[in-house]
């Protein structure tokens, strides 16, 4: 059966290994990316190598809070139903991690932007839908002045804690939408995959994007994610597993989406 996707963060890495499986497969498919000229090139290829294949280009910059109050509005107005939104977009290294805004784009990026995306279009989705957020192993205790922009951390840090951040709404947002909104669970897709953002930040080659690919494909179809509510799955190990300790405290989550929701308000 065909599916309704959306892929953010399509045109590198997993999202644009992602988007190749799923249009080979002849899947509707929205794809996100930053830069205009990539995802043209992106949408010619694939249409090309799979001519049946339905794609639709988004452009977004996912550190701008308009461009993110923007983009759900233009995937509305193109479809009445997302049957998979995979949040994937994300950054490590950054030559100034500020935004517009005053906040560190990691936490904007990696954590924010996909909170506010999948909200947006929660009335698109029902409960045979699924939200996949990607995660990382890279995960580390939640600074909430870092993440109201007040302090500025290191590249690793703010990645490790922006992924923690994704992983803990998951389980909230996963918990709140059970029995009456999309399946939702955060995935480490698998550590050190052959990115762009794992070459830039640790200088190795890496391992085969088609791993990650894979699971999120998996995440998204198959039975063993039927029940999920919010869970983490670490694909390093294969298995459905606990995420840092400090995600396994409630008043950490719901800390955590005050903040977010206070920072969303105030733009």
């Amino acid at each position: 059966m065909m599916k309704t996707i959306l892929i953010t963060g399509a045109t590198d890495g997993i999202g644009l290994e992602t988007a190749k499986m799923l249009a080979k497969e002849g899947h509707t498919l929205f794809l996100h990316g930053r830069s205009q000229g990539k995802l043209d090139n992106i949408k010619g290829a694939l249409e090309a190598q799979f001519p049946k294949s339905n794609i639709t280009i988004l452009q977004a910059d996912l550190s701008l809070f308009e461009d993110v109050k923007r983009l759900p509005v233009e995937i509305k107005a193109k479809t009445e139903r997302l049957d998979v939104l995979i949040n994937n977009a994300g950054v490590f290294a950054m030559e100034n991690p500020i935004t517009l805004s005053g906040l560190d784009a990691r936490f904007m990026v990696n954590t924010i932007a996909p909170y506010m995306l999948t909200l947006s279009l929660i009335d698109v989705m029902d409960e045979t839908s699924r939200v996949i957020n990607v995660s990382s192993a890279a995960q580390a205790p939640i600074n909430f002045a870092a993440l109201r922009g007040e302090v500025q951390l290191s590249d690793g840090a703010a990645y490790a804690q922006s992924k923690l951040g994704i992983t803990m709404w998951t389980t909230y947002l996963g918990e709140k939408y059970q029995t009456k909104g999309p399946k939702m669970v955060s995935v480490n897709p698998k550590s050190f995959l052959g990115s762009k953002m794992v070459k830039d930040a640790y200088g190795v080659a890496g391992g085969d994007l088609k791993e990650g690919a894979k699971i999120l494909a998996e995440a998204a179809f198959s039975d063993r994610f039927n029940s999920v509510a919010g869970d983490y799955f670490d694909n390093d190990h294969n298995t459905f597993a606990a995420p840092h300790p400090f995600a396994g405290y409630s008043t950490n989550k719901k800390a955590l989406v005050a903040e977010m929701e206070e920072i969303i308000s105030a733009h």
